[in-house]
């Protein structure tokens, strides 16, 4: 068996489809299938069932994928520890994160591993925080950022460290007044408080058009929830939106949107109002496996995280008010 047909077999039984498979490892689906047959040829046995919906595991690929799960992992570890050697002069490190977290706290982590290790690659998947974890217990990520709200979930093989509190503000179009509310579009004159308002409680914001986020956000799940149990419906102007589209769209003043504070940070063509009554807040944890320890490029990356939430939410900072950093201990890896 080949690490290389191993890879192939994996990627097919994660995808459940020869022809996305191959887009995933940037092969040629007849060479990816050449490497299924060839596996399957030194086996001896059939490992996938073929169907018109996808493919299926037989009981010999059942048997096979948690064993080719651990051979590859051990391939990596190898690498990995070669990479220790050379200093972190070249290595690997695999970063989830949800897209709230991408647009803002993740990509000023990148930026500075990149400037202090430029030879080690990085690798980015975004998603939900519970298919994050899923992922990193899977061995697909070395570290993950996610999103807990109240008391953190216990993970079994896995230790969430807590970040920072952040709290969830409303971003409007910079240098115009917020979308009317109801009485303002049934053509009654707002008041100069009702334009730029320092708050917003969420009766208020019920009443402002709003880019909602789709369904599958963590954040939209957090939202819709509050409007729920304060018995409030929202006023819905654009939905099913992502991430780099509902904030074009507040720039355009289609409407506003609840986002993350650290979402607003250097984009000058928004302007955040706090929400109150209630103030919604999310945790955003730091995520790793307690059963593996990290290798050394993972272990720069957790610095370079707690290093920038430091910063970023520093006093007199902009995000001094919004954001609580979590105090955290100290030891090994952190």
């Amino acid at each position: 068996m080949k690490l290389e047909q191993l890879s192939s077999f994996e990627a097919v039984a994660r995808i459940g489809h020869f022809t996305r498979a191959a887009e995933e490892l940037f092969l040629a689906q007849p060479s990816l299938s050449r490497q299924i047959a060839a596996l399957e040829a030194d086996l001896g046995a059939k490992l996938f069932r073929r169907g018109p919906a996808g493919v299926a595991l037989t009981d010999a690929g059942e048997v096979l994928l948690p064993i080719a799960r651990r051979m590859l992992g051990d391939a990596r570890s190898a690498r990995e520890q070669m990479d220790e050697l050379a200093g972190l002069r070249r290595g690997h490190v695999r970063l989830g994160a949800p897209p709230t977290l991408c647009v803002s706290l993740v990509a000023d982590v990148l930026a500075a591993f990149r400037a202090a290790h430029p030879g080690v690659d990085l690798h980015i998947t975004e998603g939900g925080s519970r298919s994050l974890v899923d992922a990193l217990n899977e061995n697909a990520l070395d570290l993950a950022l996610v999103v807990t709200r109240g008391a953190n979930p216990s993970v079994p093989g896995t230790e969430l460290i807590p970040l920072l509190s952040e709290e969830l503000v409303v971003v409007s179009a910079a240098g115009a007044p917020l979308p009317g509310p109801a009485h303002q579009q049934r053509g009654e004159s707002p008041t100069p408080a009702e334009l730029t308002p320092a708050e917003l409680t969420l009766a208020e914001l019920a009443q402002i058009p709003q880019v909602a986020f789709n369904r599958s956000y963590d954040l939209r799940g957090a939202t819709d929830a509050a409007f729920s149990a304060s018995g409030l419906t929202p006023t819905i102007a654009v939905e099913g939106a992502e991430m780099d589209a509902v904030l074009r769209f507040v720039e355009r003043g289609l409407g506003v949107a609840v986002v993350p504070a650290m979402v607003v940070i250097d984009r000058p063509a928004l302007r955040s109002t706090r929400l109150v009554r209630p103030q919604l807040t999310r945790t955003v944890n730091l995520a790793r496996r307690t059963d593996v320890g990290p290798s050394a490029a993972a272990a720069a990356m957790q610095r370079f995280v707690f290093e920038t939430v430091d910063r970023l939410a520093a006093p007199g900072t902009d995000l001094a008010k919004l954001v609580t950093v979590t105090p955290r201990a100290t030891g090994p890896g952190r």
